[in-house]
């Protein structure tokens, strides 16, 4: 599903046109990178989190030439699976 397709849903799903559904996804969309970005966590009960989190320095090689090369340490997004989405995806009665 892309954002296309999400956004036809919230407006099937709501009242809202779909205009007011990507206006309100997009905004969704950009206070969560903001927070983020910004280094607060943002926690939505039952869906999961988004974070930033700290990648270590590590060595690696450069795939054409095989050379070693140092990779410096960097701040990536991460997502956790709140509880009711992973049992959502994997239920345990299977």
């Amino acid at each position: 599903m892309n954002k296309g397709e999400l956004v036809d849903k919230i407006a099937e799903k709501t009242t809202v046109t779909k205009k007011q559904a990507d206006a309100v996804l997009s905004a969704a969309i950009g206070a969560i990178m903001e927070a983020v970005a910004d280094g607060d966590k943002v926690t939505l009960v039952g869906f999961g989190s988004f974070e930033s989190r700290e990648r270590k320095a590590r060595e690696g090689r450069n795939p054409k030439t095989g050379e070693k090369m140092d990779i410096p340490e960097t701040k990536v997004p991460a997502f956790s699976a709140g509880k009711l989405f992973k049992e959502k995806v994997a239920p345990k009665d299977q």
